[in-house]
């Protein structure tokens, strides 16, 4: 991890909940003075420790209450197809996560839909049209028991 001090790690902890925190609410959270505090906030996002701010939504009010892992192998390895494959996710809105893993699979993605037909559009439509994809299994959540966007930091105390 990187060299990070104690006010630091308060500083990360406090914005990875909160990413629209004031420089001036930052600072009472973190002890700091809010000149302290923004310069701190500056180096972290500088160095590349904070890529953005952004709000976490509610997906299941917003209509895309479907979510399913899809495991993906690919016919052939060669570069091409694995460049291939990352170029079309890009495009993909409706893959929210896209992993490249060791095991049975080659990928693994985290898609939403509003529902069963709208998963099965994508599938076939999108997906297993692809040139590149072998197989695909799918694994429908019924029930998420985890879903924590923040990283350990060790913050203590913030």
């Amino acid at each position: 991890m990187a060299d990070l001090d104690q006010y630091d790690r308060r500083i990360l902890a406090a914005l990875q909940k909160n990413g629209a925190l004031t420089n001036g609410a930052l600072s009472e959270i973190v002890r700091l003075s809010p000149s302290q505090c923004s310069r701190r906030r500056l180096a972290l996002e500088a160095a590349g420790l904070i890529r953005g701010y952004h709000a976490r939504l509610n997906a299941q009010a917003l209509g895309l209450g479907l979510r399913v892992l899809v495991r993906v192998t690919l016919r052939t390895h060669t570069r091409e197809d694995h460049q291939n494959f990352s170029r079309w996710l890009d495009g993909q809105p409706q893959v929210q996560a896209a992993f490249s893993v060791s095991g049975s699979a080659d990928y693994v993605l985290d898609v939403r839909a509003e529902d069963l037909d709208a998963f099965a559009d994508f599938l076939h439509e999108q997906l297993m049209i692809r040139p590149q994809v072998g197989h695909v299994q799918s694994d429908f959540v019924l029930k998420t028991l985890k879903d924590q966007p923040e990283l350990d930091l060790g913050a203590g105390g913030a």
